[in-house]
């Protein structure tokens, strides 16, 4: 992609859009900026702008014309009128992973689906750490593609999380070994159908080669169907039966290519879709060339992600797990499923559009209550009505005390929100360390 003199306006200016900035500048575009927000609520934007004396201006539909490229970051709809406006005049609308495909160095491992991306992704890059290969992670977990450039290898590995806010924009990005987990309801108030979101997850795969690995989940039918959209080999995982080729549990056993990887309790990280999550992991690491001794000892010695199911601490024989991560239904469903019983589960948040009674028989069976949070909590209450006792904590703190004061030794107060946490935290990652910092100054009980 030559960008030299070309006019580019960046849409969005956290993260992602700043990389692309830094990108855009050093390939010699003319570049503008735009945000909802006013500059002086941007004070990272503001210095980079300053520093690089970028033009910028708040969002409004004229400022979207003039740019033969417009590059959105994530958290931007691509459907947006003045973008189709744009499209029609013959301007090229992409997004910031799109931007930075010619010029990432390496091979590539993308890693998508509803839920399981950040353990996974973070996963395959330790073992290929591990293993002593030249890898960087990134994407939607940490660093933005587009400022991964730079450091990336001709020699090295690029391991991304790519989420459907990035994957509905990408045109030439190709990864060399894609990975789908699960699709299941997510982001409908984003992408407005679950067919749209399929469609969003599943370019992944379209652009993919021959030659290239599709690691598909044999036993969801979205990715399943993924396998006749691309020229990418399939290679298929399943906890619930034998697949080829790929990797299976088998009767307590991980099965990789055919020869036992590792025993299941071996992993050291809780719930059956973390078993799914180290089988994907494991082909994508086969497939880079990593052996069989090498995975299982890496996938040993690997730890929680950060809000993912992560144990924060035991007090008065109750146990906190955070998994502020959770933020769709699915997510949540499988965190039920990794504790047999006798939970409080913390559920509510900003809806995003998903059909909450899908909780009603696992929380019915497993839950001793529901504490509703924020601005979800009374479409989540009507949902749930009958199935299990629900109490209106309203907010963090005090869903954290009424938790902790009517739990017994042997429960567990469980963060999983299946909601995004826009209403009352700025991320998951914040409504997660609240959360925490909650949990750490609680007294023991009397």
């Amino acid at each position: 992609m030559d960008l030299n003199g070309k006019q580019a306006l960046v849409v969005g200016l956290k993260k992602s859009g700043l990389a692309s900035i830094e990108l855009l500048v050093r390939a010699g575009a003319r570049v503008r900026t735009t945000d909802l927000k006013p500059l002086e609520q941007l004070p990272d934007a503001a210095a980079l702008l300053e520093r690089l004396d970028i033009p910028f201006r708040q969002q409004a539909p004229e400022v979207f014309e003039g740019s033969g490229l417009i590059v959105l970051s994530p958290d931007v709809p691509a459907d947006l009128a003045p973008l189709e406006a744009a499209r029609r005049r013959g301007a090229h609308v992409i997004g910031e992973v799109e931007l930075a495909a010619p010029f990432l160095k390496g091979k590539t491992i993308g890693i998508t689906g509803s839920n399981g991306k950040t353990t996974t992704t973070s996963l395959t890059g330790h073992i290929l750490k591990e293993a002593g290969f030249e890898v960087q992670v990134g994407g939607n977990i940490g660093t933005p593609v587009t400022a991964m450039v730079e450091s990336s290898r001709e020699d090295g590995w690029n391991v991304l999380e790519l989420s459907s806010f990035q994957l509905e924009t990408i045109v030439e990005f190709r990864a060399h070994i894609g990975l789908a987990l699960n699709v299941t309801q997510n982001h409908l108030d984003r992408h407005h159908t679950f067919e749209n979101y399929a469609a969003a997850k599943g370019r992944l795969f379209e652009t993919m080669r021959a030659g290239d690995f599709a690691v598909l989940n044999a036993d969801d039918p979205i990715c399943v169907d993924y396998a006749d959209r691309t020229a990418a080999a399939p290679q298929w995982f399943s906890s619930k039966r034998n697949v080829t080729p790929g990797a299976c549990l088998c009767n307590g056993k991980l099965v990789l290519d055919g020869k036992l990887l590792m025993e299941a309790d071996e992993i050291p990280i809780r719930g059956r879709h973390n078993v799914e999550n180290v089988l994907a992991a494991a082909i994508a690491a086969a497939r880079a060339g990593v052996e069989h001794g090498a995975i299982r000892r890496a996938v040993r010695t690997f730890r929680a992600v950060e809000h993912r199911l992560e144990f924060v601490r035991t007090l008065g024989g109750v146990d906190f797990y955070n998994d502020s991560k959770a933020t769709s239904v699915d997510a949540t469903l499988k965190a039920v499923e990794a504790f047999s019983g006798n939970i409080w589960v913390i559920l509510g948040g900003k809806d995003k559009g998903l059909d909450y009674s899908q909780l009603r028989a696992p929380l019915a069976a497993k839950a001793r209550a529901v504490l509703l949070i924020g601005a979800a909590s009374s479409k989540i209450a009507e949902q749930l009505n009958g199935a299990v006792r629900m109490i209106d904590a309203q907010t963090m703190d005090r869903a954290v005390a009424l938790a902790y004061a009517e739990a017994r030794p042997g429960d567990t107060v469980l963060l999983a929100p299946a909601c995004a946490s826009f209403d009352q935290f700025r991320s998951f990652e914040h409504r997660g360390e609240v959360f925490k910092e909650l949990v750490k100054h609680l007294d023991p009980k009397i």
